[in-house]
C-alpha cells in the first residue's frame, strides 16, 4: 500500500514512524512547498493520504489529491471547519472517502463520550456549573483547540441550558448561559483537556493528559485500517464511526504477570 503524508511536522512524523515500525511502510511524508502547492506527480499511486498539515492548507491538499486520484483520506488537522462543506462536496463527488476528527486519540474519543454522560447526569441539576480547560504548547496557534471546540459542543448540544463558549480571559462578567472554557499556551506539552462540574460545595472534574503523541498517531493509522478493510460510502466519516466498530468487538485485556 502507497501512503503519502501532508506535514512534516511533529504528528505527520509521528505517523510516517508508526507505520513504519508497524508494517514496514515508508510513506511519502510532503513538507511544505517553496512554491506554494505541491506536484501532482508525488501523488502518483497513492492509496490513501494523511493530513497532518495545517487548517489553511487542508482544501488546497484535498483537491490536489483527489486530481491525482486519491481516494481515502485521514484528516487529522484542525481550524478548517470553514471550507469543510466545500471538502466535503468535492471528496462526493470523486466518490472518494474521509475520516476526520478534531483528535484521532482512541483515548481522547472515549473521553468525550465519558463528557457526554457526564452532562447528562449533571445538566439537569441547576447547582452545577460546567467549564473547560486546555493547555498546549506554546506554538500551538489555534485557541480554543479543536479538541476543546467539540467537547464544547457537545456540553452545549446534550446540556439544558447552555448555548455557546466564552474564554474565561475575556473581559466583562461571565454570562450564566455559557459555558467557560480557560485556554494555555505554555511550553511544551501536546496537550491536556479537562472538563469540570462546579457546585457550591463540591466540584467533579475529568481529565485526559497526553503524555506524547503517539495515542494520535495510533488513531489516525486505526483510521487508515478502517478505510482499506472494506468499502466505505462516499463522504466525510466522523472518527466516531471507527470507534463504534472498534467497541463493536470483544477486546482481548491484559493482566499484568
Amino acid at each position: 500500500m502507497n501512503i503519502a503524508i501532508f506535514g512534516n511536522g511533529r504528528l505527520g512524523s509521528e505517523i510516517g514512524e508508526l507505520l513504519g515500525a508497524r508494517s514496514g511502510i515508508r510513506p511519502t511524508i510532503l513538507g511544505r512547498p517553496a512554491s506554494g502547492r505541491h506536484s501532482a506527480d508525488a501523488l502518483t499511486g497513492v492509496d490513501l493520504v494523511f493530513d497532518a498539515s495545517v487548517g489553511a492548507a487542508v482544501r488546497d491538499n484535498v483537491d490536489l489529491a483527489l486530481s491525482a486520484g486519491v481516494r481515502r483520506f485521514v484528516i487529522a488537522t484542525t481550524a478548517w471547519a470553514d471550507d469543510e462543506p466545500a471538502i466535503e462536496a468535492a471528496v462526493r463527488r470523486a466518490s472518494a472517502v474521509a475520516v476526520v476528527a478534531p483528535n484521532f486519540s482512541i483515548g481522547v474519543n472515549l473521553f468525550f463520550r465519558l463528557v457526554d454522560a457526564a452532562v447528562r447526569l449533571y445538566g439537569p441539576i441547576g447547582t452545577f456549573d460546567p467549564y473547560v480547560l486546555e493547555w498546549h504548547h506554546a506554538a500551538k496557534a489555534d485557541r480554543p483547540s479543536g479538541t476543546a471546540r467539540e467537547l464544547l459542543r457537545r456540553i452545549v448540544a446534550a446540556h439544558p441550558r447552555k448555548r455557546g463558549a466564552r474564554e474565561l480571559d475575556a473581559d466583562g462578567p461571565a454570562d450564566p448561559g455559557l459555558v467557560e472554557v480557560a485556554v494555555l499556551r505554555a511550553g511544551a506539552g501536546p496537550g491536556m483537556h479537562l472538563v469540570g462540574f462546579d457546585a457550591p460545595g463540591e466540584t467533579l472534574e475529568l481529565r485526559l493528559t497526553a503524555r506524547d503523541r503517539s495515542a494520535y498517531a495510533a488513531g489516525a493509522a486505526t483510521a487508515a485500517d478502517w478505510l482499506m478493510a472494506e468499502p466505505r460510502s462516499p463522504g466525510i466519516h466522523p472518527f466516531d464511526e471507527v470507534v463504534d466498530d472498534l467497541l463493536a468487538v470483544p477486546q482481548p485485556i491484559a493482566i499484568p504477570a
